[in-house]
This record gives structure tokens, sequence and C-alpha cells, in this order.
């Protein structure tokens, strides 16, 4: 686990990856308490799920503690219980419950995000009103599954700018309680540093911007000349699909990453039942078999379970990296989500490598693309 600090420079930003058994949750609980030491006025903080070991807690807990003490004011908005028997079929979370317990039980001002979608954001804003401000976001939910399990990734913003964004959405969203329109406002391209170069960075937030997500995300794939590798749970999205097969098609670019097998699995199954949706099976099947996709062997969902996903939601097009909380789906159009679309070079190579890593590491117990993604009934996680 490569770790960033939390205290780079202004208009910086930093990167760093999780993969199953390669960190212990207190690792990235360290790391995340450092980035909550370094508040000095603010931290408002989104997360979907909030689900931890009683250690891991308690790292966490006396990290707001400490800063609360100090006089940080902090509020929590999270995404709202769901039943304990969900209608998957109105798109309802299977996700477990204990998230708002834990919250509330912290003390502080805390929002149950509510609607028909989720709350996906997995991100802080640390003092969003002053020079130093700073945004924690990515892929990884707060959960130990997430920590110790899964492959996941976390990116820390140092920007002023990037953090005023963060701080409209959150408002949006504590202000209502409710998804609603949460991100319907427009930014601009942000000009930070990575390893002291360049890096712009374009951010959006659905479902306010959702249609304008998946419409940018396939374009920046199809207009790829170098490469495209793909780190993602899911390839859902209706643009995305058309788009990587076209890629594969021409012979424009290379097409080659890893997904979560068992995952994508369902999901075909699920689309078997869905007219409109039945046409993507055989393009993604054939995504998976051109590009010799690697796919991770994950355990079936259940609340129960072990949850070891491949969770990241990461492409890199050419100098381009894309993550965030985003799955590549519809639903995520729909969802509370943020992406990144970071131009850098060095950036993209380190996302690159992070890929070929998690490649070797499952060419033995994944698919490699030499068993083909089929239907499975298999009941997924998020989307």
């Amino acid at each position: 686990m490569s770790q960033p600090s939390s205290n780079l420079p202004e208009n910086d930003l930093s990167a760093f990856f999780l993969a199953q058994g390669e960190q212990t949750g207190e690792s990235v609980a360290h790391l995340l308490a450092e980035f909550i030491a370094g508040a000095t006025q603010s931290l408002d903080i989104a997360v979907y799920d909030m689900r931890l070991s009683e250690s891991l807690k308690e790292i966490l807990a006396s990290a707001l503690r400490e800063r609360a003490k100090a006089g940080v004011e902090i509020r929590i908005a999270y995404d709202a219980d769901k039943p304990e028997t969900p209608m998957l079929s109105q798109g309802q979370d299977p996700a477990p419950g204990g998230t708002g317990q834990f919250v509330q039980s912290l003390g502080y001002p805390w929002r149950r995000i509510g609607g028909l979608k989720l709350m996906h954001h997995k991100y802080i804003v640390r003092d969003a009103n002053s020079p130093r401000a700073s945004v924690w976001t990515g892929s990884t939910n707060w959960t130990t599954d997430s920590w110790t399990l899964q492959e996941n990734n976390i990116v820390q913003l140092y920007s002023p700018e990037v953090a005023g964004y963060y701080a409209s959405d959150f408002q949006q969203l504590w202000v209502k309680s409710n998804i609603g329109n949460s991100g319907s406002f427009d930014t601009r391209t942000v000009h930070l540093t990575y390893q002291g170069e360049p890096a712009r960075v374009r951010l959006l937030f659905s479902p306010g911007r959702g249609p304008a997500i998946d419409y940018e995300v396939a374009q920046h794939v199809a207009q790829a000349r170098e490469r495209v590798r793909i780190c993602s749970m899911l390839l859902n999205s209706s643009a995305l699909v058309s788009a990587l097969n076209d890629l594969l098609n021409t012979d424009q670019a290379p097409v080659s990453g890893i997904y979560d097998h068992t995952q994508m699995a369902g999901v075909l199954y699920q689309w078997q039942s869905v007219r409109h949706n039945q046409w993507k099976i055989s393009a993604v099947e054939n995504i998976v078999e051109e590009a010799d996709l690697t796919g991770k062997n994950s355990r079936p969902y259940a609340p129960d379970t072990p949850h070891d996903f491949m969770h990241n939601k990461v492409l890199v097009v050419d100098d381009t990296v894309i993550t965030g909380s985003y799955n590549f789906s519809h639903s995520a159009e729909l969802n509370a989500e943020n992406i990144l679309m970071i131009e850098s070079r060095a950036l993209a190579d380190q996302y690159s490598a992070y890929i070929d890593h998690l490649l070797k590491k499952y060419e033995v117990n994944g698919t490699n693309g030499r068993t083909p993604l089929q239907p499975v009934p298999v009941a997924p996680d998020e989307e």
C-alpha cells in the first residue's frame, strides 16, 4: 500500500491503492486518522457505509474526538438505513445495517440521506473555506472488508477550488436530507500538480450531472489512442460498453484490465429479463473475450459473508485516470456519486502499474478470459 502524505503542498494530489490481503485495516484507519488530524476548522463527511470492527471504530472515533476538542466542526451524512428485506426490483440496497447506529453514537450532527437510489459517496471535505482546504475521495467504503479484502483506491486533493465543489455537493445533501438532484452544478477544470508535474482535474457529481458523466466517460474511451486499462467491479453503462466494443473492433487502442467476474455474472443474469438490456450480455462477453480481461472470482454477495469484491471504479485512458465512487452503470447516474477525470501521465502510469500488479495476482485465481463470462444467478452488490 503506497502511502501519500496528508500534508502535501496546496494544489497537489496523491493516490494510493488497496488490494486483498496486502494491508491491514489498522493501516487504512491510521491513514484516515492522519487526514482527519489535519483539520483546523471543519470536517464534512459523506459516507455510504460505515461498518467497522471495534478496534477500527476506536481509531476513527478517537481521531474525530481529538479534532472536536480542538474546535473543529464535524458533520456526517450517510446513506439512509435500508429495510431488512429490500425490494431489489425497485432498486433498494441489500447492504446490511449498522451504519446509522454507529454514526449517531459518535455524537456529531448527522443526516440520513434518503431516496430510492444510493447516497454512495465516500468523501471528506476538510477545512472547506480555508486556503489549505482538501478532499479525501475514491472508491473505498468505510468498512473492515473494504479496507482488508477488496481492491480500492483513495485520492487526496489539496485544493480550495476542488474542496469548494465537494462542499457545494455536501451542502445540497445536508439541507434536503435527500439525494434529490444533488450535484446539479457546473464545474471547471482545476489545475493541480502530481509529482511536480501538471495535473488537470475535471470532477462531476450525480445525479445532477449523471448523464453528462456517462457521456464524458464514453467519449474519453472512444477517443483513446494509446491505452484503455480497466479496473472496475462492473461494466454496465450502455455508452461505455458500446465505446469499448467499437475500440476493440477498430484496434484503435489496446484494451486490458480486470473486473469482478462474480458480480458481473450476476448483472448479466439480471439483464436476461430486461429486454432493452439483453444486447449488452453478448457485448460485455465480447469485451471480456477480445480484451482477455482478468476476472476476480469474489464470493457471491450475501449480507453475512465476507465482501471481497474487486471494488475499484477505474479507467485509465491514455494519460487520463477516471475514478471515484461512480460505478460505470446506469444506476450510478441516479445515485449520489462523484467522479474525477485526472489528466496526468505520471498518475496514469501509477494506476496502470497497479492494474498490472492485480493482473499478475489474479491470473492464477481469476478467469483471465479463459473461463467465459456467462449469466449466473447471484445477487449483485451495489451498482
